[in-house]
């Protein structure tokens, strides 16, 4: 099993931004595409006052700040030198879905949607949609955002696949602003819950949802296997794509959020092999796998990773 995908972290609200320019982004698409990573997916265009492009209907709905640079331009540009298919993030407003004005929610991101694809759309490496709201349990109002934005995505769009990346409700689910690292038990989801609900909000998404990529980092290793077989299993159910979002960064140190240790993704990819994963994408490379990542540590799980690819896996 291989990573041929990768999340853009540009807009977050948890992890360092690296202050990258188009140099540093073109010499890290390069390495991506060198290691066999042909898709890249913008987190999201923006989050509450931050985006990625200068979006006239965001600094007038939402104040968003313009951005100096327009870098949702320059990751379409540079996916296309390398020719790698990017996906697009939608905006999150961290404001009306949390807050329960789920129709607000998607009022807004149609509108992006609009003028995203009106900008942007003609670019040749503009190949599908990211819905960016994460969600692990059936939260009210998740069917009728990810079914509505994701429908319209579609219909905007010529049918361009959208993908979504749902958590797990683990023992590692938990707040990145607390000092824990993981919860007790009892707040963790049973397979036969995780399945329950997860089939209730698929059985809602048909036609508006293509691809589901579950995060891989919020349950105990040794439960991989068994929640992405279940994952896989429910893909299938309902007719949708299954690939696995193989994070790279760990979970389990009071820093949050450093590069994971090799043995650890070494652990995931196999278990991803095992359920018979169609991808594996990572969240994410730039910052916990490059070579060229501000992390010291990302430069030797680069290594391990170009050594178990080399090799054909593990011998």
């Amino acid at each position: 099993m291989k990573i041929t995908g990768t999340f853009l972290d540009e807009i977050s609200h948890d992890i360092p931004h690296q202050n990258w320019g188009y140099k540093e982004w073109d010499r890290d698409f390069k390495c991506m595409k060198s290691i066999g990573i042909d898709t890249v997916i913008m987190i999201r265009c923006g989050w509450k006052h931050w985006m990625t492009y200068p979006s006239k209907f965001l600094k007038k709905e939402m104040g968003c700040f313009t951005p100096p640079d327009d870098l949702l331009k320059m990751f379409l540009e540079l996916a296309g030198k390398y020719n790698i298919d990017f996906f697009f993030g939608l905006y999150d407003s961290h404001k009306y879905w949390g807050g329960g004005e789920y129709q607000k929610e998607i009022d807004i991101s149609k509108k992006v949607i609009e003028e995203v694809w009106k900008e942007y759309g003609h670019y040749p490496a503009f190949k599908g949609w990211y819905l960016s709201w994460e969600v692990s349990r059936r939260t009210r109002g998740i069917i009728d955002i990810y079914a509505g934005a994701g429908k319209f995505c579609k219909d905007i769009s010529g049918n361009l696949p959208t993908l979504i990346s749902p958590g797990i409700q683990g023992a590692k689910a938990i707040s990145q602003f607390v000092s824990q690292t993981s919860q007790d038990k009892k707040s963790c989801i049973t397979p036969e819950e995780h399945e329950k609900e997860w089939d209730e909000i698929m059985a809602g998404l048909e036609g508006a949802v293509d691809i589901v990529a579950f995060q891989d980092g919020h349950i105990d290793f040794d439960e991989a296997e068994e929640f992405l077989c279940l994952n896989k299993e429910l893909g299938d159910r309902h007719g949708l794509r299954s690939w696995t979002n193989t994070e790279s960064f760990d979970r389990d140190m009071p820093i949050k959020f450093l590069p994971i240790k090799w043995e650890k993704l070494l652990l995931k990819l196999l278990a991803a092999e095992k359920a018979g994963m169609e991808k594996s994408i990572t969240f994410e490379f730039s910052h916990f796998m490059s070579p060229n990542s501000s992390y010291p540590q990302a430069h030797g799980l680069f290594d391990r990773y170009c050594e178990y690819i080399k090799h054909g896996g593990i011998q």
